[in-house]
């Protein structure tokens, strides 16, 4: 057994903003996984804890950590794998390598590729706790705790996918930095929402959110719009109008449907993100402005750019950053956590005493095609609310709003062999954990259907109870 730790008398406490941090401990070794696990819970961590890369990765997937931290000798695929396969998937998921003396060359190789540290064997517990603490506060600028104010900045976006929880903790990221972000992403899958939430985390989130959809105003009033304009400027301007630029200063000015923004219009915005200054329609000096710009489009803008559509020089000051908002029925298991959201924010809007969605109406809802995304989510269970006569949504009522043929569920033969894993997952979190229903969705006996499970190193347990403290490591 490694020591992992020299004693000291000297009680260390963590900065409460840093209490509640999910940490994930990869170690073969089950004596210096207690040891870890017991040392970082007395420090008011969360942790999880596994024995392998692939029982790691699968972790990952279920509930992604703020932070792992994994040995570099690993049974099969090794800790420098483990974090190759993590920065493809998860660029934004630091993690700290355990190293003996022998692997201190592997160890610098991986600094140089972006682990964020490495601590050899046997190590200070000041010393790891100080290393864990910046890797949470890089990951997390804002604090990692799960109080409700810390989470207040995504209010309205809920999900319990892998994916979301991955492009959420980069717009956190990238919220504290005053980059230019693109969100991608098809009609209704919450572009504007995503926009309000990096306001919100951003150091700009007391002065104003100006919101415009680009192609819903016409060209002859848009630049108005956007750059304002001067008494006597054109026929019709009776007045000063301060554009959104200005109404925006000191603030984010977020840009909907950028793709759809006529080419003259185009040049006049490249002018002012290159000088920081507006100058009205009719006046002869530019103002100033201080505005951080969001911007999101449906299109293919590489494709709008090649047609000669959109300028690249445009693009580049828009892309600083992109992110990319997932379809709905990319992100199937959380429909369930959607769908009784809106619920609870409908039952208000129609003054009736709905207490949930019957399970099959809810299942349902899960199979169904989304051509509309959240959007068109938020529209069936908002009609299902409005003729509801029952404390429960029932199948008849979805049905109804629904008025497109659902899908099945695929069974697992279906599924890509890459795929594999995230779609026993994707099973397991919809379930719950409860083995019987996914093998029956699968379409597999319960024996084969804990085969692969054992195959990925999954277990139901994972998926029950997710928000409680890990429990020790299994022998």
């Amino acid at each position: 057994m490694n020591v992992a730790e020299s004693h000291n008398s000297t009680p260390l406490n963590p900065p409460v903003s840093q209490h509640a941090a999910h940490i994930l401990i990869i170690d073969d070794d089950q004596d210096l996984l207690r040891l870890l696990t017991m040392r970082l819970h007395a420090w008011g961590f969360r942790v999880s804890t596994a024995a392998s890369a692939e029982e790691g990765l699968a972790r990952i997937a279920v509930e992604p950590p703020q932070l792992v931290v994994s040995d570099i000798r690993l049974p099969g695929k090794d800790g420098l794998a483990l974090f190759e396969e993590i920065r493809s998937t998860r660029p934004t998921l630091p993690v700290i390598l355990l190293t003996a003396h022998g692997t201190i060359p592997d160890a610098v190789e991986a600094m140089s590729r972006g682990v964020f540290g490495y601590l050899t064997k046997p190590f200070d517990r000041k010393v790891l706790l100080e290393k864990i603490q910046q890797a949470l506060q890089v990951a997390s600028p804002g604090g990692v705790g799960d109080s409700k104010e810390s989470e207040a900045w995504r209010e309205g976006i809920v999900f319990r996918s892998s994916r979301m929880a991955e492009l959420m903790d980069e717009a956190r990221v990238v919220a504290a930095s005053d980059a230019s972000v693109l969100i991608r992403g098809e009609s209704g899958t919450g572009k504007e929402v995503l926009a309000r939430a990096i306001h919100r985390a951003s150091p700009r989130s007391k002065a104003p959110f100006v919101a415009i959809n680009c192609g819903a105003i016409p060209e002859q009033l848009l630049e108005s719009e956007l750059f304002g304009h001067v008494r006597g400027a054109f026929t019709g301007a009776v007045g000063e109008h301060v554009g959104l630029f200005q109404a925006a200063d000191g603030g984010t000015l977020f840009l909907d449907e950028i793709g759809d923004m006529p080419a003259a219009l185009q040049v006049k915005l490249l002018r002012v993100l290159q000088d920081r200054a507006v100058r009205p329609v009719g006046a002869t000096r530019a103002e100033p402005v201080d505005v951080r710009v969001l911007s999101a489009t449906h299109r293919d803008l590489e494709v709008a750019m090649a047609e000669g559509l959109f300028r690249e020089d445009l693009y580049y000051r828009l892309d600083v950053v992109t992110l990319t908002l997932p379809r709905l029925e990319e992100r199937r298991e959380d429909i369930p956590l959607l769908a009784n959201y809106f619920v609870q924010q409908l039952v208000k809007k129609y003054n009736k005493r709905i207490t949930g969605i019957a399970p099959e109406a809810l299942e349902l809802l899960v199979g169904a095609a989304w051509p509309g995304n959240v959007r068109q989510l938020y529209n069936v269970v908002e009609q299902s609310c409005a003729l509801a006569t029952t404390p429960l949504i029932t199948l008849p009522l979805v049905q109804r709003a629904l008025r497109i043929p659902t899908m099945e569920a695929l069974s697992y033969a279906e599924a890509k062999q890459r795929f594999e894993r995230n779609y026993l997952v994707q099973l397991l979190k919809l379930t719950d954990g409860s083995v019987a229903d996914a093998a029956r969705i699968a379409e597999r006996n319960r024996t084969e259907f804990y085969r692969l499970l054992q195959k990925h190193e999954l277990t139901p347990d994972m998926f029950r109870g997710r928000n409680g403290n890990a429990t020790e490591p299994e022998r």
